[in-house]
This record gives structure tokens, sequence and C-alpha cells, in this order.
């Protein structure tokens, strides 16, 4: 049973890093709180249902989920947070409420209040080890994520544009003057983190099988809580947070059954660490 909560505790920590890991890279650069990342994550979720219910082809429908939420996150940030920059950080904070806000009414309205089911076929069937089980989703979460922080890797750490990321991460007024271009690095930042958000989205909706408005609720806040668990603007920290959270909620809830609210650990974790570490588990003072 430990090691069967062990690959659930993986599985949902996989998908809280996938969701966080485009919050702290746009903290990373611009410092402001994307809470409309979230709705992004939502959107992700719907536009993925939209095309699976168009094209019936699951990895079709997580491509273009991916898509629409990558577009979606440029344009947030090429109309709302790019005029707001010169401004304290407070407004754009204000402005990406609002929006997850707008975003969530926008969803009950266009596909109703109601929790649409996402019933897809993946096709990969599930792993049996013995007692040891993953399940189809399980798996394919495990799989997706695994790839995204390869490519994602590999970017930061094998390309002149995930250099240029990092210096802008650093400091993006002296890798401006080094001929940098900001504004691109921090536009490919939002689509990469988008992308991320939706897939996140599609995944939790066949994981779950269900879409609704309101889903981007508790992931505004939980990712939140994992970014500053990890290290504000720090991807390794914020991946390490992701697993630990996941492993923690599997671990108090699923073995000790501990009637505690699952949504709460990450809070409880972040409070925890920020006691000893108050900059996170990998960031830096």
């Amino acid at each position: 049973m430990l090691v069967q909560q062990l690959a659930n505790g993986i599985a949902v920590g996989s998908v809280y890093a996938l969701i966080s890991l485009g919050l702290t890279m746009v903290y990373g650069i611009l410092r402001i709180l994307h809470i409309a990342h979230a709705g992004i994550y939502a959107l992700g979720a719907y536009t993925g249902w939209f095309a699976f219910r168009l094209v019936g082809e699951f990895w079709l429908s997580l491509f273009i989920g991916m898509a629409g939420s990558a577009l979606a996150g440029y344009l947030i940030e090429r109309f709302l947070y790019s005029p707001l920059l010169h401004l304290p950080r407070i407004a754009p904070l204000i402005v990406s409420i609002g929006l997850f806000t707008a975003m969530e009414e926008t969803f009950r309205i266009v596909a109703g209040p109601h929790t649409l089911t996402y019933n897809a076929k993946i096709g990969i069937g599930d792993l049996s080890l013995g007692n040891f089980k993953l399940t189809e989703t399980q798996l394919l979460i495990l799989i997706v994520t695994f790839l995204i922080l390869i490519i994602l890797w590999v970017i930061l750490s094998r390309t002149r544009t995930g250099l240029a990321m990092r210096a802008c991460a650093m400091d993006a007024e002296t890798a401006s003057s080094f001929g940098v271009n900001v504004k691109a690095i921090v536009a490919i930042n939002f689509l990469i983190g988008s992308a991320m958000a939706g897939a996140a989205g599609v995944l939790i909706g066949v994981y779950d099988n269900q879409v609704w408005p309101t889903m981007g609720s508790i992931p505004a806040y939980k990712a939140l809580a994992i970014v500053v668990l990890g290290g504000l603007g720090n991807i390794p920290g914020t991946v390490l947070a992701s697993f630990v959270v996941g492993m923690a909620e599997t671990f108090f809830i699923g073995i000790l059954a501990i009637p505690f609210p699952r949504d709460a650990v990450a809070f409880v974790a972040m409070i925890l660490v920020l006691m000893f570490r108050p900059y996170g588990l990998l960031g830096k003072g």
C-alpha cells in the first residue's frame, strides 16, 4: 500500500509541477504574481475538452489545449501586464485577480455551470507489477510531465533562449544592456508557462473525468503556496516543492488517514518550511 500511495503522490505532484512552473517562471522575470495563471489552467481543460468533442482524439486535444493556453498567456502578457509594468507591482496583481474572476464567469456563461465529463480514450493501458498498479491516467500524467520537464530542461540549459531567460531572471536590465530582447523573452516565458498550465488542465480533466468552471480556484492558491515553498522564481525548487506537497497529501490523508483538509497541506508545509528556511527549499537569501 505504501508503494501504491507513493505512486499516487508522484502523479499528483507531477500535475502540481506543471501548474506551478509557469507561475514561478513569470515571477522570476517580471516579479509579479500571475494569479490568472489558474484561469489559463482551466482554459486549457475546456479547450482540450471542446477539441476532444470535435476530433475524438485525445493526444490532438491535449496539443490544442496547450496551444490555446499558450496563446491566452501571450495575449495576457501583451495587452494586460506589459502596459502596467511601470506601475507598482500591486497593479498587475489586482488586474490578474480580476482577470481570473472574469475567466471563471466566462467559462460558466459559455460552457454552462455544470460539470462536463472528459471521458477520453487514451490507449496506453494500465501498468501492473505485482500489487503495484498505475492506472492509465496516472501513467499518462507521469509520461507527459516527464517529457515536458525534459523539454524545459533542454530549453533552459542547452539553448541561447534558455540562457537569455535565466539572464533576465537574474537581472533583466543588465541582460537588456547586453543585447537581450527582454520583451521577446518575456513573451516566450508566458508561452511556455501557459502551455504547461494548459497541459495540466487537460490531464486533470481526464484524471478526474470532469471539467468545471471553478476548477482553477484551488490551484490558484495551492500553486502560490508551492512557489513560495520552493523559493520564489526558483524552477528546481518549484518542482521539488510540487512533489513534496503531492507526497505529503497522499501520505497524511491516504495512509495515515488524518482528518485534515487535503488542500490545506500545501499551506501547512509552506509555513513549516518558511519558519526554518525563509527563502524556500532551494531559494537563496
